[in-house]
């Protein structure tokens, strides 16, 4: 099992970091575009700290040299033109995925596979509007992408049939754990995450338990990795807020977002990345207070 020779990653932000890391460290060029040169800059410097950790961990056997000319930036899509595969990794908005995917195929030979990192969009909406919906399907990598055990390979009503044999082979080549999933709204995975989540934000919001005793309920408990509330923080409250208004729209009152979530968003308390959430986050995310 191997994965293609040349992928793309169009987003080189935590996601799409990540995906570039896995993708380096199986053996393939990567080339990842952004916005603008700036961004550009700051995903390569991303992706090689990450890799230099992973060489330091002894993670890999390729050298430093190897992964290096293995890498590419740029700011321009017609840099996928040579790419077997293509994973969109931009913020989760319909409308922004959608004008991603087009100019992204505009750029690809007919047997290219396109693929979308979304976790929760219609694969089939999205389908819809591209031009060779058989060869697009959704890869759901989860964060963080090197060191997660699990890709959501999400089967499209057009995705042809044979393309979800090939997704599976990459993704045991990047030794992680393939499940496949039909469409539909979030998924399996976000679906079932969300919900948790969701769930956790109100009973900390009608003062059932604090926020550290609610994640040791799912830590301790169940054997979770992570709390709901903390793994929220990670992944970021805008996020989990665009995610449950989208399963809200789709499946209605069970996914409304609780109105403190919506309230820590409008006060720009985002998670880890802004340094508060239902945790106040120092610049070592692994020590963290209860807020």
């Amino acid at each position: 099992m191997t994965v293609p020779e040349r992928v793309g990653v169009l987003g080189g932000g935590r996601m799409g970091a990540g995906i570039a890391h896995a993708f380096l460290l199986a053996g393939a060029d990567v080339i990842v575009v952004e916005r603008d040169p700036e961004a550009a800059a700051a995903a390569l410097g991303r992706i090689t700290d990450s890799v230099e950790e992973s060489i330091d961990r002894g993670k890999t056997v390729l050298s430093r040299d190897d992964l290096a000319s293995a890498l590419h930036t740029g700011t321009d899509v017609a840099a996928f033109a040579d790419c077997a595969l293509v994973i969109e990794a931009v913020p989760e908005e319909r409308d922004l995925k959608l004008d991603a995917l087009r100019r992204v195929e505009a750029q690809l030979s007919p047997g290219a596979v396109l693929a979308s990192n979304t976790s929760s969009i219609s694969i089939d909406s999205l389908a819809s509007e591209l031009l060779r919906p058989g060869r697009f399907l959704g890869l759901h990598f989860f964060n963080p992408v090197p060191a997660s055990a699990l890709v959501e390979i999400v089967a499209g009503d057009a995705t042809q049939p044979e393309l979800l044999g090939e997704a599976r082979g990459w993704v045991a080549a990047l030794g992680k754990t393939p499940i496949t999933v039909r469409d539909a709204p979030g998924f399996a995975s976000s679906r079932l995450g969300v919900a948790i989540g969701l769930e956790a934000i109100r009973m900390l919001e009608s003062g059932v338990a604090s926020a550290e005793d609610i994640d040791a309920a799912m830590t301790l408990g169940y054997k979770h990795p992570v709390g709901p509330l903390k793994l929220t923080d990670i992944v970021g409250l805008d996020v989990r807020l665009g995610i449950a208004e989208y399963l809200h729209a789709e499946l209605g009152d069970r996914f409304e977002p609780p109105a403190l979530l919506r309230r820590l968003v409008a006060e720009g308390k985002l998670g880890r990345k802004s340094g508060q959430g239902f945790y106040r986050w120092d610049e070592n995310p692994s020590k963290e207070s209860n807020r």
